[in-house]
């Protein structure tokens, strides 16, 4: 009884787990090298997807990179966006930066990842740094957003609170 207890748990730990492959929309188990695998079939096949999944660290990086059934807006597609509001619209954010508020550079936290409640330390942390983030006037979006990365992944809060900071 004790035993099978123990496995009951141990299943449902693993439904449960699989739980947070659900964004992926590909069966219970999510995206990730599981779904190639075993499909999208529901039932217990799911928790070996899922058990797949977590073992080859496959639904990571599916998601990142848009493959393993994942979606393709990953890390990989969110940088390209962040790369083209940058360009579009790098005169406003270069003033709302020094600033340290402002609607394009909400818009850019977000583009992090960055909760609405990190927002205004994403002004802060912006406008503390702007010499390193901006060096010079011929500074171009690329280097803004390549020295971005840099001081937020370096910041206590925000490299927790932006789940998109790529370096």
């Amino acid at each position: 009884m004790k035993k099978l207890l123990m496995m009951g748990a141990l299943v449902l730990s693993l439904v449960s787990f699989s739980g947070s492959a659900l964004a992926a929309g590909y069966g219970d188990a999510g995206c990730g090298l599981g779904s190639i695998v075993f499909g999208n079939e529901q039932g217990a096949v799911q928790v070996l997807a899922s058990t797949t999944n977590a073992t080859f660290g496959t639904t990571t990086f599916g998601i990142t990179t848009g493959t393993s059934n994942c979606n393709p807006a990953g890390l990989v597609m969110l940088e390209k966006e962040r790369e083209e509001f940058a360009e579009k619209n790098y005169p406003t954010l270069v003033k709302e930066m020094a600033m340290g508020k402002g609607e394009n550079l909400d818009t850019l936290a977000s583009l992090y990842g960055c909760s609405q409640d990190s927002h205004a330390d994403f002004g802060s942390m912006v406008q503390e740094n702007f010499g390193n983030i901006v060096k010079s006037e011929s500074t171009t979006s690329q280097e803004m957003l390549s020295n971005l990365n840099s001081e937020m992944s370096g910041h206590a809060v925000l490299s927790k609170s932006c789940s998109a900071i790529i370096g």
